[in-house]
């Protein structure tokens, strides 16, 4: 079935210019699913050829729907509409947490993971003393295989047993070790991708994104972890539940 088919026609007698017209009709098939989340949506060349209009004209209306989070691209996949999380500020959990809650399957790609001692800025994070140890572990995380967040942790020595001790959930070798954290202090700032977290997500050079930096203490007060984690901006909603009791 042609797209123009599933989606519907643009109108040239219609009082609105084309590219909000194919821009409404795609977001509307988003809505009615017609369109679901994970389908991929033809390449602008073909949806040019196929609607009889140029290229920049599909091309402003795709990236309006990629700025709003219904659309996302995929560095040399293409363009499919995208399955957007939500993560709340009220509840501490972890990643995979989140998305076993959801009903999506996490998994994730090391970089790298590795004991050191802490440098100036873990130390103000952390409150820890110059030469304290602490571990290292940066990874890509994933939900249903799709690239989802870069994850840059750094826990206090006293924390772990060592650096092997985490496998697939970072809070799940915290909690095993006893030290779990209780509570924490996030910080949320709207970030442009550079290009290297860029390609590592599969998203376009300067594409929004979301920074978290969390401090995450123990019952004792101490603190247990320093993360931040850079969140793609067209997959991701966070949400806060507000009183004013």
């Amino acid at each position: 079935m042609a797209f123009s088919d599933q989606v519907g026609q643009i109108r040239e007698d219609h009082p609105s210019p084309l590219y909000l017209q194919l821009q409404q009709l795609i977001r509307d098939a988003i809505g009615n699913n017609v369109l679901t989340q994970g389908e991929a949506i033809p390449a602008e060349r073909d949806l040019a050829t196929e609607y009889g209009i140029s290229r920049i004209t599909v091309r402003k209306a795709i990236e309006g729907l990629v700025e709003d989070g219904l659309l996302t691209r995929r560095r040399g996949a293409g363009t499919f509409v995208a399955g957007r999380v939500e993560k709340s500020f009220s509840k501490l959990s972890s990643f995979s947490e989140d998305m076993a809650a959801r009903g999506k399957s996490a998994s994730s790609s090391w970089i790298s993971r590795a004991a050191g001692t802490v440098s100036p800025e873990e130390s103000m994070a952390l409150g820890l003393s110059p030469g304290a140890p602490v571990f290292r572990f940066q990874r890509i995380r994933y939900a249903d295989d799709q690239p989802m967040a870069l994850e840059f942790s750094t826990i206090a020595g006293y924390c772990l047993p060592s650096v092997g001790a985490v496998g697939e959930s970072l809070y799940s070798a915290l909690e095993k070790s006893g030290c779990r954290p209780v509570r924490a202090l996030q910080r949320l700032r709207a970030v442009p991708f550079g290009p290297d977290h860029a390609k590592m997500l599969g998203v376009d050079n300067g594409q929004p994104g979301l920074l978290i930096e969390r401090r995450g203490f123990l019952k004792d007060g101490r603190a247990a972890e320093f993360t931040r984690s850079y969140y793609r901006g067209d997959a991701y909603d966070f949400v806060a539940e507000l009183s004013d009791i």
